[in-house]
């Protein structure tokens, strides 16, 4: 019974790490094809893609006086950035920027998801309020990409685009709280979190769903 159990939490925890991975990559990614289409330096590029995958969970950890950093604690991620900012350099030309950019709103989406879930539940730990902890869960999730686009000099796509993004990672921290106020298991809690939040971002994706706009009336 034991060795099951444990296989069980050996099996969560490589899946675990297999999405986190997967939404690190998502993210470094956008930043490499912004970097790219800004037609950055190498440094530019490592700068841009390290931002967009690191930044978000790094500005958490500021605000929370949170020590040693994620990416100091695990600096093998950091060889993972550069090989794939290297590569990318190597073999990614202007016709594949597209359909990765496609391909990468998947991933992107578990991502956002489990990077809510990680980054809400790391502020519920250490005693913060439930809307400080679901705010740093959405710091955690979508700071990356607004600091990306703010250094490439656009304007954040997740405050332009319309699409619900942040609101999703609102969501999906929520149900972090609430799962964290009724003593759910970790692995339980999480799924619940990082489910809606991905759910609710595909769902956006698939039927196309829109925020409303700021209509000043002019012109009218």
């Amino acid at each position: 019974m034991a060795v099951n159990h444990l296989a069980e939490v050996l099996t969560l925890s490589n899946t675990h790490i297999a999405i986190e991975a997967a939404a690190t990559v998502a993210f470094a990614l956008s930043g490499l094809i912004e970097a790219a289409r800004k037609r950055l330096d190498a440094v530019g590029v490592c700068m841009v893609a390290g931002l967009t995958a690191f930044g978000g969970g790094t500005l958490r950890d500021v605000l929370l006086d949170r020590r040693p950093f994620f990416w100091v604690e695990h600096a093998n991620w950091l060889w993972a950035l550069l090989a794939l900012c290297v590569a990318a350099m190597l073999f990614l030309r202007a016709r594949h920027f597209e359909p990765t950019e496609r391909a990468m709103q998947w991933p992107d989406a578990l991502g956002l998801g489990l990077f809510t879930a990680g980054g809400t539940h790391i502020a519920l730990e250490m005693g913060m309020p439930a809307i400080v902890a679901v705010l740093m869960g959405m710091v955690t999730a979508v700071l990356g990409g607004v600091m990306r686009d703010v250094v490439c000099n656009e304007i954040p796509r997740a405050f332009r685009d319309h699409q619900p993004y942040a609101v999703c990672s609102f969501a999906g921290g929520w149900v972090m709280v609430a799962a964290y106020a009724l003593t759910w298991p970790l692995w339980l809690a999480t799924l619940a979190a990082a489910g809606t939040a991905t759910v609710f971002r595909l769902l956006a994706l698939l039927r196309g769903w829109s925020l409303p706009e700021w209509r000043s009336g002019v012109g009218r």
